[in-house]
């Protein structure tokens, strides 16, 4: 069983930036890739970024491309994401979750095994 939490997200003006990090306890936190999804108000959850257990291979969704980074540090057990000049459209609830996937990075949150409760990113005009 893996155990994740999120923090770092809050209430900033458009342009600014924000680091989330999704921290992992229980289980080794080495072997999983982790993803990042949102879910903006009233909207389904979308995927957002995503990393392999080695932190070789990222994927992005498009409309995050060049704004956001996402990176882990496996001595720490926990996965962040940096997210940089953000929109009004970025508002969402932000969540992390690990697969169990080997070497696959997966991009569908079906695929995901464990979830963090979400940090709230608002982001006004």
């Amino acid at each position: 069983q893996v155990q994740l939490v999120e923090s770092g997200g809050g209430l900033v003006q458009a342009g600014a930036s924000l680091r989330l990090s999704c921290a992992a306890s229980g289980r080794t936190f080495t072997n999983y890739a982790v993803g990042w999804f949102r879910q903006p108000p009233g909207k389904e959850r979308e995927f957002v970024a995503a990393i392999s257990w080695s932190g070789a291979t990222t994927y992005y969704a498009d409309s995050v491309k060049g704004r956001f980074a996402i990176s882990r540090d496996n001595a720490k057990n926990t996965v962040y994401l940096q997210v940089n000049n953000l929109k009004p459209e970025d508002t969402a609830v932000y969540y992390c979750a690990a697969s169990r996937s080997g070497v696959r990075v997966p991009l569908s949150p079906n695929e995901y095994h464990y979830w963090g409760q979400g940090t709230q990113v608002t982001v006004s005009s």
